[in-house]
Protein backbone atom coordinates (compact mmCIF):
# COMPACT_ATOMS: atom_id res chain seq x y z
CA UNK A 1 0.00 0.00 0.00
CA UNK A 2 1.31 3.40 -0.96
CA UNK A 3 0.45 6.34 1.30
CA UNK A 4 -0.06 9.69 -0.41
CA UNK A 5 -0.49 12.87 1.60
CA UNK A 6 -2.42 14.95 -0.91
CA UNK A 7 -4.99 14.18 -3.58
CA UNK A 8 -3.03 16.45 -5.91
CA UNK A 9 0.09 14.26 -5.63
CA UNK A 10 -1.79 11.26 -6.99
CA UNK A 11 -1.37 10.43 -10.68
CA UNK A 12 -2.86 6.99 -11.31
CA UNK A 13 -1.84 5.09 -14.43
CA UNK A 14 -4.97 2.90 -14.28
CA UNK A 15 -8.63 3.47 -13.58
CA UNK A 16 -9.45 3.34 -9.87
CA UNK A 17 -12.17 2.16 -7.55
CA UNK A 18 -12.54 4.47 -4.58
CA UNK A 19 -14.08 4.55 -1.14
CA UNK A 20 -14.21 7.69 1.01
CA UNK A 21 -14.56 8.20 4.74
CA UNK A 22 -13.00 8.73 8.14
CA UNK A 23 -12.77 4.99 8.87
CA UNK A 24 -11.95 5.67 12.51
CA UNK A 25 -11.19 2.34 14.17
CA UNK A 26 -11.04 0.43 10.87
CA UNK A 27 -13.61 -1.84 12.53
CA UNK A 28 -15.21 -5.00 11.12
CA UNK A 29 -17.86 -2.97 9.27
CA UNK A 30 -15.17 -0.87 7.59
CA UNK A 31 -13.18 -4.01 6.83
CA UNK A 32 -16.14 -5.45 4.89
CA UNK A 33 -16.36 -2.37 2.66
CA UNK A 34 -12.60 -2.33 2.03
CA UNK A 35 -12.38 -6.08 1.34
CA UNK A 36 -15.18 -5.69 -1.23
CA UNK A 37 -13.30 -2.81 -2.86
CA UNK A 38 -10.01 -4.73 -2.97
CA UNK A 39 -11.62 -7.89 -4.37
CA UNK A 40 -13.42 -5.98 -7.14
CA UNK A 41 -10.35 -3.99 -8.20
CA UNK A 42 -8.21 -7.11 -8.45
CA UNK A 43 -10.87 -8.85 -10.54
CA UNK A 44 -11.13 -5.90 -12.97
CA UNK A 45 -7.41 -5.00 -13.14
CA UNK A 46 -7.92 -1.57 -11.56
CA UNK A 47 -6.41 0.10 -8.50
CA UNK A 48 -8.06 0.41 -5.08
CA UNK A 49 -8.03 3.82 -3.40
CA UNK A 50 -9.20 4.82 0.06
CA UNK A 51 -9.54 8.58 0.48
CA UNK A 52 -9.57 9.87 4.03
CA UNK A 53 -8.99 13.27 5.60
CA UNK A 54 -6.88 14.60 8.44
CA UNK A 55 -7.47 16.51 10.65
CA UNK A 56 -11.00 15.23 11.24
CA UNK A 57 -13.45 17.69 9.58
CA UNK A 58 -15.09 18.44 12.95
CA UNK A 59 -11.72 19.57 14.33
CA UNK A 60 -11.46 22.11 11.52
CA UNK A 61 -15.03 23.28 10.95
CA UNK A 62 -16.31 23.21 14.52
CA UNK A 63 -12.98 23.62 16.36
CA UNK A 64 -14.11 20.52 18.23
CA UNK A 65 -11.22 19.78 20.57
CA UNK A 66 -13.39 17.35 22.54
CA UNK A 67 -13.57 14.83 19.70
CA UNK A 68 -11.60 11.69 20.51
CA UNK A 69 -10.67 9.14 17.88
CA UNK A 70 -10.12 5.39 18.26
CA UNK A 71 -7.00 5.54 16.08
CA UNK A 72 -4.29 8.10 15.55
CA UNK A 73 -3.73 8.73 11.85
CA UNK A 74 -0.63 6.49 11.94
CA UNK A 75 -2.55 3.67 13.61
CA UNK A 76 -5.32 4.00 11.04
CA UNK A 77 -2.78 3.65 8.22
CA UNK A 78 -1.25 0.55 9.87
CA UNK A 79 -4.63 -1.18 10.10
CA UNK A 80 -5.61 -0.23 6.55
CA UNK A 81 -2.33 -1.56 5.16
CA UNK A 82 -3.25 -5.07 6.32
CA UNK A 83 -6.34 -5.07 4.09
CA UNK A 84 -4.57 -5.09 0.72
CA UNK A 85 -5.32 -1.58 -0.53
CA UNK A 86 -3.21 -0.19 -3.36
CA UNK A 87 -3.37 3.45 -2.24
CA UNK A 88 -4.26 5.33 0.91
CA UNK A 89 -4.68 9.06 0.33
CA UNK A 90 -4.64 11.13 3.54
CA UNK A 91 -5.66 14.57 2.33
CA UNK A 92 -5.23 17.61 4.61
CA UNK A 93 -8.71 18.83 5.51
CA UNK A 94 -9.06 22.61 5.55
CA UNK A 95 -11.80 25.24 5.44
CA UNK A 96 -10.84 25.96 1.85
CA UNK A 97 -11.24 22.31 0.87
CA UNK A 98 -14.61 22.19 2.65
CA UNK A 99 -15.92 24.90 0.30
CA UNK A 100 -15.72 22.64 -2.76
CA UNK A 101 -19.24 22.11 -4.11
CA UNK A 102 -20.49 18.60 -4.69
CA UNK A 103 -20.02 19.08 -8.45
CA UNK A 104 -16.47 20.42 -7.99
CA UNK A 105 -15.61 17.49 -5.77
CA UNK A 106 -16.91 14.90 -8.23
CA UNK A 107 -15.49 16.52 -11.37
CA UNK A 108 -12.16 17.88 -10.08
CA UNK A 109 -11.29 15.31 -7.43
CA UNK A 110 -12.94 12.00 -8.24
CA UNK A 111 -12.90 12.17 -12.04
CA UNK A 112 -9.95 14.37 -13.02
CA UNK A 113 -7.60 13.62 -10.13
CA UNK A 114 -8.45 10.08 -9.04
CA UNK A 115 -9.43 8.70 -12.49
CA UNK A 116 -12.42 6.94 -10.95
CA UNK A 117 -14.39 4.11 -12.51
CA UNK A 118 -16.41 3.14 -9.42
CA UNK A 119 -17.21 4.65 -6.02
CA UNK A 120 -18.23 2.45 -3.08
CA UNK A 121 -19.69 4.41 -0.18
CA UNK A 122 -21.44 3.74 3.09
CA UNK A 123 -25.15 4.32 3.60
CA UNK A 124 -26.25 7.99 3.85
CA UNK A 125 -22.91 9.42 2.72
CA UNK A 126 -22.77 13.23 2.35
CA UNK A 127 -19.99 15.31 0.85
CA UNK A 128 -19.10 18.72 -0.57
CA UNK A 129 -19.86 22.20 0.71
CA UNK A 130 -22.33 22.13 3.63
CA UNK A 131 -22.55 18.36 3.03
CA UNK A 132 -24.91 19.13 0.17
CA UNK A 133 -23.89 16.09 -1.90
CA UNK A 134 -25.82 12.85 -1.44
CA UNK A 135 -26.42 9.53 -3.20
CA UNK A 136 -28.92 11.08 -5.65
CA UNK A 137 -26.42 13.71 -6.79
CA UNK A 138 -23.62 11.16 -6.95
CA UNK A 139 -25.73 8.92 -9.17
CA UNK A 140 -26.61 11.87 -11.41
CA UNK A 141 -22.94 12.92 -11.76
CA UNK A 142 -21.84 9.32 -12.30
CA UNK A 143 -23.91 9.18 -15.52
CA UNK A 144 -22.44 12.50 -16.60
CA UNK A 145 -18.81 11.49 -15.93
CA UNK A 146 -19.01 7.78 -16.73
CA UNK A 147 -18.39 6.02 -13.41
CA UNK A 148 -20.59 3.83 -11.24
CA UNK A 149 -21.70 4.27 -7.65
CA UNK A 150 -22.47 1.55 -5.14
CA UNK A 151 -24.00 2.44 -1.80
CA UNK A 152 -23.66 -0.18 0.93
CA UNK A 153 -27.30 -0.76 1.96
CA UNK A 154 -28.42 0.25 5.44
CA UNK A 155 -29.40 -3.32 6.31
CA UNK A 156 -25.88 -4.58 5.53
CA UNK A 157 -24.41 -2.04 7.95
CA UNK A 158 -27.13 -2.73 10.53
CA UNK A 159 -26.48 -6.47 10.31
CA UNK A 160 -22.91 -5.88 11.40
CA UNK A 161 -24.27 -3.57 14.14
CA UNK A 162 -20.94 -1.82 14.44
CA UNK A 163 -20.10 1.86 14.45
CA UNK A 164 -17.13 3.91 15.58
CA UNK A 165 -19.49 5.67 18.04
CA UNK A 166 -20.48 2.36 19.66
CA UNK A 167 -16.82 1.40 20.02
CA UNK A 168 -15.92 4.76 21.62
CA UNK A 169 -18.78 4.33 24.12
CA UNK A 170 -17.70 0.76 24.92
CA UNK A 171 -14.13 1.91 25.61
CA UNK A 172 -15.34 4.83 27.74
CA UNK A 173 -17.42 2.43 29.85
CA UNK A 174 -14.75 -0.23 30.33
CA UNK A 175 -16.46 -2.70 27.98
CA UNK A 176 -13.17 -3.68 26.38
CA UNK A 177 -14.26 -7.12 25.17
CA UNK A 178 -17.15 -5.55 23.22
CA UNK A 179 -14.85 -2.90 21.72
CA UNK A 180 -12.22 -5.46 20.68
CA UNK A 181 -14.89 -7.71 19.13
CA UNK A 182 -16.24 -4.78 17.11
CA UNK A 183 -12.74 -3.74 16.04
CA UNK A 184 -11.66 -7.25 15.08
CA UNK A 185 -8.35 -6.60 16.86
CA UNK A 186 -7.14 -5.39 20.27
CA UNK A 187 -7.50 -1.66 20.97
CA UNK A 188 -4.05 -0.18 21.59
CA UNK A 189 -2.22 2.87 22.87
CA UNK A 190 1.13 4.00 21.49
CA UNK A 191 3.43 6.44 23.24
CA UNK A 192 6.91 7.16 24.49
CA UNK A 193 8.22 6.02 27.89
CA UNK A 194 8.94 9.11 29.99
CA UNK A 195 10.27 9.72 33.49
CA UNK A 196 7.76 9.29 36.28
CA UNK A 197 8.08 9.60 40.05
CA UNK A 198 9.51 6.06 40.33
CA UNK A 199 6.95 5.21 43.02
CA UNK A 200 6.21 1.86 41.40
CA UNK A 201 9.79 0.69 41.73
CA UNK A 202 9.82 1.55 45.43
CA UNK A 203 6.84 -0.72 46.11
CA UNK A 204 8.01 -3.63 43.97
CA UNK A 205 5.98 -2.83 40.86
CA UNK A 206 8.18 -0.74 38.55
CA UNK A 207 6.20 0.90 35.77
CA UNK A 208 6.80 2.48 32.38
CA UNK A 209 5.04 5.85 32.19
CA UNK A 210 3.54 6.33 28.74
CA UNK A 211 3.14 9.75 27.14
CA UNK A 212 0.73 9.89 24.19
CA UNK A 213 1.39 13.05 22.16
CA UNK A 214 -1.82 13.00 20.10
CA UNK A 215 -4.37 14.83 22.23
CA UNK A 216 -7.22 13.58 20.03
CA UNK A 217 -6.48 9.91 20.82
CA UNK A 218 -9.23 8.29 22.87
CA UNK A 219 -8.03 7.14 26.30
CA UNK A 220 -10.35 4.44 27.65
CA UNK A 221 -11.97 4.27 31.07
CA UNK A 222 -9.72 4.67 34.09
CA UNK A 223 -8.81 1.42 35.77
CA UNK A 224 -6.49 -1.57 35.56
CA UNK A 225 -6.05 -3.54 32.33
CA UNK A 226 -4.20 -6.70 31.33
CA UNK A 227 -1.98 -5.78 28.38
CA UNK A 228 0.74 -6.96 26.04
CA UNK A 229 3.51 -5.31 24.06
CA UNK A 230 6.08 -6.52 21.58
CA UNK A 231 9.48 -5.33 22.82
CA UNK A 232 12.57 -6.21 20.78
CA UNK A 233 10.55 -8.84 18.88
CA UNK A 234 9.41 -10.53 22.11
CA UNK A 235 5.81 -10.54 23.39
CA UNK A 236 5.75 -9.21 26.96
CA UNK A 237 2.61 -9.23 29.12
CA UNK A 238 1.75 -6.91 31.96
CA UNK A 239 -0.88 -4.81 33.65
CA UNK A 240 -1.60 -1.14 33.05
CA UNK A 241 -3.20 1.51 35.21
CA UNK A 242 -4.98 4.49 33.68
CA UNK A 243 -5.90 7.02 36.33
CA UNK A 244 -4.96 9.68 38.85
CA UNK A 245 -3.26 7.41 41.45
CA UNK A 246 -5.50 8.61 44.31
CA UNK A 247 -3.70 6.51 46.96
CA UNK A 248 -0.49 8.52 46.46
CA UNK A 249 -2.27 11.87 45.87
CA UNK A 250 -1.75 11.94 42.13
CA UNK A 251 -2.58 15.28 40.54
CA UNK A 252 -3.25 14.29 36.92
CA UNK A 253 -4.08 11.25 34.84
CA UNK A 254 -1.20 8.92 34.00
CA UNK A 255 -0.81 5.74 31.98
CA UNK A 256 1.58 3.31 33.68
CA UNK A 257 2.48 -0.22 32.63
CA UNK A 258 4.05 -2.87 34.83
CA UNK A 259 5.50 -5.68 32.71
CA UNK A 260 5.79 -9.16 34.22
CA UNK A 261 9.24 -10.77 34.51
CA UNK A 262 10.88 -7.86 32.74
CA UNK A 263 13.48 -5.38 33.97
CA UNK A 264 14.85 -3.70 30.83
CA UNK A 265 15.36 0.08 30.75
CA UNK A 266 12.63 1.46 28.51
CA UNK A 267 13.13 5.23 28.85
CA UNK A 268 12.77 6.98 25.53
CA UNK A 269 11.36 3.92 23.76
CA UNK A 270 8.11 4.08 21.82
CA UNK A 271 5.79 1.29 22.93
CA UNK A 272 2.49 -0.01 21.62
CA UNK A 273 0.30 -1.46 24.35
CA UNK A 274 -2.54 -3.78 23.35
CA UNK A 275 -5.40 -3.91 25.84
CA UNK A 276 -6.57 -7.49 26.44
CA UNK A 277 -8.88 -7.38 29.46
CA UNK A 278 -10.42 -4.82 31.83
CA UNK A 279 -9.47 -6.03 35.31
CA UNK A 280 -11.00 -3.50 37.70
CA UNK A 281 -11.89 0.12 38.41
CA UNK A 282 -9.33 2.48 39.89
CA UNK A 283 -9.53 2.54 43.70
CA UNK A 284 -8.25 4.70 46.52
CA UNK A 285 -6.65 2.65 49.33
CA UNK A 286 -6.23 3.72 52.93
CA UNK A 287 -2.50 3.04 52.79
CA UNK A 288 0.32 2.16 50.42
CA UNK A 289 0.39 -1.35 51.95
CA UNK A 290 -3.27 -1.72 50.91
CA UNK A 291 -2.32 -0.72 47.38
CA UNK A 292 0.57 -3.23 47.33
CA UNK A 293 -1.76 -6.00 48.51
CA UNK A 294 -4.22 -5.19 45.71
CA UNK A 295 -1.45 -5.05 43.08
CA UNK A 296 -0.37 -8.56 44.10
CA UNK A 297 -3.98 -9.73 43.63
CA UNK A 298 -4.11 -7.96 40.26
CA UNK A 299 -0.97 -9.78 39.17
CA UNK A 300 -2.39 -13.15 40.28
CA UNK A 301 -5.64 -12.47 38.40
CA UNK A 302 -3.67 -11.38 35.35
CA UNK A 303 -1.67 -14.61 35.39
CA UNK A 304 -4.88 -16.66 35.64
CA UNK A 305 -6.29 -14.82 32.61
CA UNK A 306 -3.05 -15.22 30.64
CA UNK A 307 -2.90 -18.97 31.36
CA UNK A 308 -5.94 -19.43 29.13
CA UNK A 309 -5.30 -16.46 26.81
CA UNK A 310 -1.62 -17.03 26.05
CA UNK A 311 -1.09 -20.51 27.54
CA UNK A 312 1.53 -19.06 29.90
Amino acid sequence: MEIIHSIFDFTPSKKTMVTIGTFDGVHIGHQEIIEKLVTETKASNKKSVLLTFFPHPRMVLQKDVSIKLINTIDERAQHLEKLGLDYLIIHPFSREFSRLTALDFVRDILVNQLNISKLIIGYDHHFGKNREGNIEQLTEYSHLYDFTVEEIPAQDIDEVSVSSTKIRKALANGHLKTANNYLGYNFSLTGKVVNGKQLGGKIGFPTANIDIPEDYKLIPKTGVYIVKSIIDNTTIYGMMNIGNRPTVDGEHQTIEVHYFNFNQNLYGKELTIELLYYLRDEQKFDSVSGLISQLKKDKQNSMLFLKSYAKL
